[in-house]
């Protein structure tokens, strides 16, 4: 089995098998914290103007705009305000600057997608390993075409937990990827240092840095399972060996 880790989404870039998309500050972790909520599904968009066209009752609009949340939407990007918003049994629907976007190319060609964060890191990499045939490939949204650490880091905890479980054949960007893990022990400290951590801290946000730098708190992995007009459909995936 391959291990492949890309550092930045770039549109040559095709799949074969498991992807992991990971934006740790803030996507992918605030997509964990709604599905612990309860959502009944996450609806990602590429852009806030296709987001805003889901508007119904039972629709709820989730993202950001410059690290905070757009006019006219419900929620903006943060993990602590969707872990407490009330959207049991109803669609979130998100567009971020990095994160969905980043979703949206390894749909174009992965077998599966699923949506992890060091906050569901544990389960992530368990889905992954469960589910790959080939390969599982961990795909890093940066920052606005830029290498973020952050993600980076996260690339490599989920790396060394898929190592755990299995024998995988190791390409440059896991090993790079596996070296920044091995840099910092402290996962606080590679987050705090990216380029989105200070952006949060411009915006007044950057107590969403500490709830993202939190490893295996959550359970709650999203999984694509469709699309509907320019949106793709993630639902909380079952847990690793169970059914259905």
């Amino acid at each position: 089995m391959r291990l492949r880790v890309d550092l930045l989404p770039q549109e040559n870039l095709s799949y074969i098998d498991v992807v992991l998309v990971v934006d740790v500050i803030r996507a992918t972790t605030t997509a964990s914290a709604f599905l612990e909520a309860g959502a009944r599904a996450l609806y990602l968009t590429p852009s806030l103007e296709s987001a805003r066209a889901f508007r119904d009752e039972d629709v709820v609009l989730a993202g950001e705009e410059g690290g905070v949340r757009p006019a006219g939407f419900d929620y903006g990007n943060s993990p602590r305000e969707a872990q407490q918003a009330p959207v049991g049994g109803k669609i979130v629907v998100m567009s971020t600057t990095n994160g969905t976007r980043t979703a949206h190319l390894a749909a174009r060609s992965a077998k599966h997608v699923l949506l992890a964060s060091l906050y569901n890191a544990h389960a992530a990499a368990r889905l992954a390993h469960q589910l790959a045939t080939e390969e599982v490939a961990v795909l890093c949204a940066g920052k606005e075409g830029r290498i973020g650490l952050d993600d980076v880091y996260t690339a490599g905890v989920l790396a060394e937990y898929l190592q755990i479980m299995g024998s995988y054949e190791l390409e440059d960007g896991a090993l790079i990827a596996l070296t920044t893990r091995r840099t910092y022990p402290d996962p606080l400290e590679p987050l705090h240092l990216s380029a989105a951590a200070a952006a949060l801290r411009q915006v007044g946000l950057e107590a969403d840095v500490p709830f993202c730098a939190q490893v295996a708190a959550s359970p709650a992995v999203g999984m694509l399972v469709g699309r509907v007009g320019e949106a793709l459909i993630f639902e909380r995936a079952q847990r690793p060996g169970n059914s259905g």
